[in-house]
């Protein structure tokens, strides 16, 4: 029969186990999936949750090149560890993309690849989406139809995306091309 200081001990084990463990986000802090759009969005929101999970590291490292003075057995261990979290972390990333894209890059090998796959074909259109907010933004005219409240706030939600796809414009500018942008009346 267990005394009740041996009772006691038994919780205290379990809750030092319990917390040792990495914790887990809860499925509403995961990134939705992408679609193909907002890529750089995604990305940040991917990384930041990586970094939750102390997988942020593999999306940049191959496998670790040891030392030949490295014991077999510790090699072994080393590498088949490190296999696993870079097999967690790519399965992280792919179970963010759409089924489609699922498809296209669930063949890839480690987190690294995938993550330079990824940036090669989602960057080279985020430069097609940098022209199209440009030529937005230098495309847009005010008309006397509509309140000028309602369409300085279109133009600031264009200013916003010009700032949020990194191109920077001058102050001067902006309050410039709204003058420029009122309507004749």
């Amino acid at each position: 029969m267990a005394t009740e200081s041996e009772n006691q001990a038994v919780p205290m084990v379990t809750a030092n186990a319990s917390t040792s463990r990495t914790p887990t986000l809860a499925p509403t802090e995961k990134p939705e999936k992408i679609f193909g759009i907002d890529f750089k969005r995604w990305q940040q929101k991917m990384f930041f949750y990586l970094t939750t999970l102390c997988l942020q590291k593999f999306i940049k490292e191959d496998v670790p090149d040891l030392p030949d003075k490295t014991p077999e057995n510790e090699r072994f261990i080393m590498i088949e560890a490190w296999k696993h979290s870079d097999f967690l972390c790519k399965n992280y990333i792919l179970s963010g993309l759409d089924d489609n894209m699922y498809n296209v890059y669930s063949g890839v090998e480690t987190s690294k690849e995938l993550w330079n796959a990824l940036e090669k074909k989602y960057k080279t259109e985020d430069a097609g989406m940098k022209k199209f907010v440009a030529a937005k933004f230098l495309d847009f005219k005010m008309v006397d139809s509509k309140s000028v409240i309602t369409q300085v706030q279109e133009l600031q939600v264009i200013i916003h995306d010009l700032l949020a796809e990194g191109l920077v414009i001058n102050e001067a500018f902006q309050v410039a091309a709204m003058i420029e942008k009122l309507p004749p009346l």
